[in-house]
């Protein structure tokens, strides 16, 4: 008996089904081992991941502790540069507790040895794995242990490159070098740039007020600094 087009048609459909059905449980048969060990390798790697992130922050966490309880103990004059906790911390693998140790020893060492304290400070400054602010700092601490017996040439060749508006250290590093100018008699780059810092409105308020003291001297035009805590109309 011929099957009407309907019937032909409903019986291809169940067939063209049933084929894909087949299909599919031997693909399932062929690669359901492997993506059983794909998923699995995923889970795994998540773990593992989630592991570490939690793990670097306890780690991170315990290194702010100790740092801080550092900090206390110098602030009461019971920690030293050779302090256990700080050569730890200074081998610390994160970079940003590795730095402050650093900068914690050179500023222990300063306190009985400014030449030491001088000569650690330079060495952060010359450490091309510390960051670029850090080694900048660095650099005017250095030179602000160093300033009298440095050349005036010298302190201007380190910290020129500084003594840029842009530079976190712009304050400091700029002072340093105005004086380098005058010791060297040059008050027509050292006015200019006493005046720079009074615009600096980053800058702490005694810093720019003794820069606009020494800008005045010099010929410099400059507005009155506002005392710290003074209040906008």
């Amino acid at each position: 008996m011929a099957l009407t087009p309907t019937e032909n048609e409903a019986f291809l459909r169940e067939v063209d089904e049933n084929l894909r059905r087949d299909q599919m449980t031997g693909l399932a048969r062929k690669w359901g081992t492997a993506g059983a060990m794909v998923i699995g390798l995923f889970l795994m790697g998540l773990a593992a991941f989630l592991w570490w992130r939690s793990h670097k922050a306890e780690q991170a966490g315990k290194d702010g502790e100790q740092f801080v309880q550092v900090l206390g103990a110098a602030e009461v004059g019971s920690a030293t540069a050779d302090d256990p906790r700080l050569t730890a911390l200074a081998n610390s693998p994160r970079d940003g507790y590795r730095a402050l140790a650093k900068l914690t020893q050179a500023s222990l060492t300063t306190k009985d040895d400014p030449a030491a304290g001088a000569k650690a400070y330079q060495a952060i400054a010359g450490d091309t794995a510390m960051p670029q602010p850090i080694r900048d700092l660095a650099t005017v601490r250095a030179v602000s242990l160093q300033f009298d017996s440095l050349p005036p040439a010298d302190v201007v060749a380190k910290l020129k490159p500084l003594a840029v508006a842009t530079n976190p250290w712009f304050g400091t590093a700029a002072e340093l070098t105005a004086m380098a100018y005058l010791k060297m008699n040059r008050k027509d780059l050292a006015g200019p740039l006493f005046a720079a810092i009074t615009r600096d409105s980053t800058a702490p308020v005694g810093l720019r007020s003794r820069a606009a003291g020494m800008a005045t001297a010099l010929g410099q035009d400059v507005a009155a600094i506002a005392p710290a805590g003074a209040l906008k109309e």
